[in-house]
């Protein structure tokens, strides 16, 4: 058995190896989704959710990686409470002011110029990083208050949020900016560029500050109280899930319904809305994420500690996978009578009319997935052992 987990033990610099473990997996499955944006060639034709075009393998290639985002953040609230336990409150908020504004800057230069190679900027999208961002910031605010106070708002957050689905602003002035931040997926032309809202905030928010409160069953509680807290929350997630979204009233703007098949059925079931996550996609997500970090905290095999490694420095492995995902992409273009400057963007690939006719079957998007892995390893492995031995470096922790 793990070790019961405690206050003392985190102020010296205690990981949750559990923690660690589930974030490197869903990082290895988010370049997966990555992959298929640059390789596959239905990318370039149809959304792979769409059930009129999609197929089984296509459709769960895209929906296992919807487990990505909404557990990166999750686990950012979960760590954040464990970095307060060494800082404090006054020292966690000016640090999460901090990190939360880098990466706001971080995903429109850095990780905008990996999507697109394109030194002009002429298509600016708002994603992961920026949401990561803007929530932490808010936290920031939010751990100031009681803890009983932040799980209302976290749960108001997710569970709410889908009754303002009917809300839209019209126009592209700066109220309907404001309102695509907050909760309404939208794209704006500001010549000379284009920006892509593809992050809208709030439900965001409630993710990280929910995960932010379970921080305390790794302070509160004993491994086997906790685990059987895990488990009992994990399953009511996912029981909450299958009720909302059989009874196919509130909870996601895509309502599921009878397809020509069995199958196709239940990937109506399983087809809900990313952008912004709704109420039965945090609960589809989340619930699995909580039965994992139960069922997971023991000693790890050697597998797990490999898997481990991209865990513990997952935006070092985000920036690094955004760039040779796309260099990659270049040299398959090229390879196969395209252009590699085809590859120099200023939308998404499946938009640039050169690049008509490009892609490779399911099989090889798979294989190259794996390869783009593991050529990360090494370089995520040198990285984590650079930081764990030079923790006197401050910026350390903003990367």
């Amino acid at each position: 058995m793990m070790q019961s987990v405690n206050t003392v033990s985190l102020r010296t610099g205690y990981r949750i190896e559990s923690i660690d473990l589930l974030r490197g997996l869903v990082m290895i499955i988010m370049a997966l989704d990555h992959v298929r944006d640059y390789f596959h060639w239905s990318s370039q034709i149809y959304n792979p959710t769409d059930l009129t075009h999609t197929s089984v393998p296509i459709f769960f290639t895209r929906w296992i990686t919807h487990f990505c985002a909404p557990v990166f953040v999750f686990l950012s609230g979960t760590s954040a409470y464990l970095i307060g336990i060494r800082r404090g409150k006054v020292g966690l908020s000016a640090f999460l002011f901090k990190r939360g504004l880098w990466l706001v800057v971080l995903e429109l230069i850095i990780i905008n110029f990996g999507w697109f190679f394109n030194i002009h900027f002429t298509f600016v999208v708002l994603q992961t990083i920026w949401a990561l961002g803007f929530s932490m910031i808010v936290l920031a605010a939010l751990v100031h208050l009681p803890k009983r106070a932040i799980l209302i708002i976290a749960v108001l957050l997710i569970s709410a949020h889908n009754l303002l689905d009917p809300v839209h602003v019209a126009g592209q002035n700066a109220e309907a900016l404001g309102w695509a931040l907050l909760h309404d997926q939208k794209l704006f032309i500001f010549k000379p560029f284009a920006l892509l809202v593809g992050y809208p905030v709030l439900p965001w928010i409630g993710a990280m500050a929910a995960g932010y409160c379970l921080g305390g069953l790794y302070t509160n509680c004993g491994a086997p109280t906790r685990k059987k807290m895990l488990l009992y929350m994990g399953f009511g997630t996912i029981i909450i899930f299958i009720l909302v979204r059989y009874i196919n009233i509130y909870g996601d703007q895509l309502h599921w319904s009878v397809q020509a098949t069995p199958a196709f059925t239940f990937l109506s079931f399983l087809n809900v809305t990313k952008y912004p996550p709704s109420l039965l996609y945090i609960l589809m997500t989340l619930g699995p994420a909580l039965i994992f970090l139960a069922l997971t905290e023991r000693p790890m095999n050697k597998f797990g500690k490999v898997i481990s490694v991209y865990g513990r420095v997952p935006l070092f492995y985000y920036v690094l996978h955004i760039y040779l995902i796309h260099l990659a992409a270049m040299l398959a273009a090229s390879l196969t009578g395209f252009n590699w400057s085809d590859m120099i963007l200023n939308s998404f690939p499946g938009n640039i009319p050169s690049l008509r006719g490009y892609g490779f079957p399911l099989w090889f998007v798979y294989t190259i997935w794996l390869i783009l892995v593991m050529a990360l390893y090494p370089l995520c492995r040198w990285y984590d052992k650079y930081k764990t031995s030079h923790k006197q470096n401050w910026w350390l922790s903003y990367l």
